[in-house]
């Protein structure tokens, strides 16, 4: 066991991961014996890789890490290997080893020939493979071989660091484990404590009497309980790890303490302020990861007017822009309408009057006047409906070849259509909603040639 200065030391630099490192540094301690091969497997950002460096440089062992990320081929993983161990050995041992014998490695059986000349008399030295179950264009007996050539090797260990351990992996039986299990809430929250973000990028006027001592307790404050609120309404079921919960957290730190910044609550209000920042916990804006930049993450309660459809013309195919457009007919024209003007003998007989809604007759007595339908909010129509005047306003026959129902689905992906029921997606009697307004109908129609406005009951005003 190292001594409990350096056991200390990488608790404190590894938080949460006391067993684990106890663990290791009983298993490669120079005057005991070490196995030759051990498994430390774990899921994504458990701290594998940083531990094992981490105890193996405090150790004092003469060992060399091999990162299979950063190998192509099966081939490149060998050459890697014997020039890491070369470099480990020639920085332990204090003089440079003649390289011209380890040259080439091309497969198994000439790594363990390079290994076994290059550590013959030599102390015990550590081989750690880094991810070797992702290994690309490995050969078929690679982890099954390096499991092995502890046998073969006397003064060599092998740790392999994998994901998820399989029996058949290494066809043996006997190699000892070292499970690395994910952070927990709790431990998520401790490591990520240690270092809080600011509240204030610009420190207050002196006048204030803010010292940075109390700068940084309120920091550390508000984070932590931030932290906690952060797991509970996203990450516990978004975020896949460690790194991901602290990316979630970096996006919404800077929106939820502006009020603390603009004076509008105090660094000790945090439950006030959560009541005015709920919105950025309710959106799933922050779990969208893009390559495109977007505006700052802002909540509902902000005082930007927000926007109430899609602001841009998407580039949908020919019959999905016809469907947006028998959409929005059929959720601001009344049922009882569609026979007037979607039966062919309506609109021929529309059209040679001019077009437009037909004219009625006008009563003597006055009337209120009627607000107009575009400006109304959708209503929900049934699938059955919406295909009936699609083919009524579509001028040529749908091709079989078209898939209307897929393009229906991905329209209700892009959420340009929703449903309002608990119905399947292509149920016949579901009820559907248009998510858009009257501006981005009109330019998909205008887009097809389609003048959406004579369909419309009652017309379009203004």
């Amino acid at each position: 066991m190292l001594p409990d200065e350096l056991l200390e030391t990488l608790n404190d630099q590894f938080p949460c991961r006391e067993l684990q490192i106890r663990r290791l540094s009983a298993l490669y301690l120079p005057p005991f014996p070490s196995p030759r091969t051990l498994i430390v497997h774990g899921l994504e950002a458990t701290g594998k890789s940083s531990i094992v460096k981490g105890v193996l440089e405090t150790s004092s062992l003469p060992h060399a890490i091999i990162s299979s990320r950063e190998c192509l081929t099966g081939r490149h993983l060998f050459e890697r290997t014997v020039a890491s161990c070369l470099d480990a050995l020639d920085a332990h041992s204090g003089y440079k080893i003649d390289r011209k014998p380890y040259c080439r490695c091309e497969n198994l059986n000439a790594l363990v020939i390079h290994l076994r000349g290059m550590l013959e008399g030599r102390e015990r030295f550590v081989l750690v493979f880094d991810g070797i179950d992702s290994q690309r264009e490995a050969p078929p007996t690679l982890l099954p071989a390096l499991a092995r050539f502890g046998e073969m090797i006397p003064n060599l260990s092998i740790v392999m660091i994998v994901t998820v351990p399989h029996p058949r992996y290494f066809y043996q039986s006997g190699i000892p484990y070292l499970h690395f299990p994910p952070y927990t809430r709790d431990e998520s929250i401790r490591i990520l404590s240690r270092n809080p973000p600011q509240i204030f990028l610009n420190a207050p006027e002196p006048a204030l009497e803010y010292t940075p001592d109390l700068a940084e307790e309120d920091n550390l404050w508000v984070w932590s309980r931030f932290l906690a609120a952060v797991w509970d309404a996203l990450a516990k079921n978004a975020a896949r790890d460690l790194i991901g919960f602290r990316s979630l957290a970096e996006k919404l730190w800077r929106p939820f303490v502006q009020p603390i910044v603009d004076g509008t609550f105090g660094t000790r209000d945090f439950s006030r302020l959560m009541v005015h920042r709920r919105g950025l916990f309710q959106s799933e804006e922050c779990l969208i990861d893009s390559i495109v930049p977007r505006s700052p993450i802002l909540p509902p309660t902000s005082t930007t007017t927000p926007k109430t459809g899609p602001s841009i013309l998407h580039d949908l195919p020919y019959y999905s822009k016809y469907l947006l457009c028998a959409a929005y007919l059929a959720s601001h024209n009344p049922a009882r309408t569609d026979s007037l003007y979607f039966m062919q003998t309506s609109t021929s007989r529309r059209k040679k009057r001019g077009g437009g809604a037909p004219k009625t007759r006008v009563s003597k007595t006055p009337k209120a006047r009627k607000i107009p339908r575009h400006l109304l909010s959708p209503s929900p129509f049934p699938l059955d409906r919406l295909l009936a005047i699609f083919r009524a306003i579509l001028p040529d026959p749908v091709p079989q070849t078209a898939d209307i129902y897929t393009q229906i689905a991905t329209l209700g992906s892009i959420r340009l259509l929703v449903r309002t029921g608990m119905a399947d997606v292509l149920d016949a009697g579901g009820k559907w909603r248009v998510t858009f307004g009257w501006e981005y109908a009109a330019a998909v129609g205008r887009s097809v040639g389609f003048e959406i406005g004579e369909f419309l009951a009652g017309g379009v005003e203004g």
